[in-house]
């Protein structure tokens, strides 16, 4: 059986929406990964919908998603009923969990502003649940190096990427993807 987590990774480039106006876009690129980054709870339905018809797989980053922010269970519990996504992003671990409990994929994403924050995203993963970790800014070879080597799911580069030399880099570091939402490097890259 085919598990979302396979499609999640066989992209390189991740096409990352956190405006809708890059909707149509999106749709348009041969990434099959989608991380959509905005809408509402009124709204989510029928993005989801339409990229779904698209062949995308989806995750929702629950934490950004106007409407979803009070409870994570019952924001979870709406993605999954209500939405035609694949899996989640989030900051907290809690919604990690119980989105796994739900059958859904889950994506932990991670800010490494020092050392203290990178020691205990290594305690989030080390602890599980999570699918894959997405680490910010995805501009650091040597953190992403070290990462990679230390953890046992796939890792995503995200944030500041701004050019192919950065997605490049990162995934010569041991990246297995790069998130971005920068249109002029899904041209670049031929995805658009």
């Amino acid at each position: 059986m085919k598990k979302v987590g396979d499609d999640v990774l066989k992209d390189k480039i991740i096409v990352t929406i956190k405006d809708i106006k890059d909707l149509a876009e999106a749709l348009k690129t041969k990434s099959k990964t989608i991380f959509l980054l905005c809408g509402d709870i009124c709204s989510i339905e029928e993005i989801t919908r339409e990229l779904k018809s698209a062949g995308k797989t989806i995750f929702i980053h629950i934490d950004m998603i106007a409407g979803l922010d009070s409870k994570e269970n019952i924001a979870i519990d709406f993605i999954k009923s209500n939405t035609f996504a694949d899996g989640i992003i989030s900051t907290k671990p809690s919604a990690i969990k119980y989105a796994k409990k739900e059958g859904l994929f889950a994506i932990q994403r991670c800010f490494l502003l020092d050392s203290l924050s990178l020691e205990n995203s290594k305690k989030l993963i080390s602890s599980g649940g999570a699918d894959a970790l997405e680490i910010l800014p995805g501009v650091m070879p040597k953190i992403i190096k070290r990462m990679a080597g230390e953890i046992k799911i796939p890792l995503i580069a995200g944030g500041l990427i701004s050019d192919l030399e950065d997605i490049e880099t990162a995934l010569n570091a041991g990246a297995a993807a790069v998130s971005t939402t920068k249109r002029s490097i899904w041209k670049e890259t031929g995805i658009l």
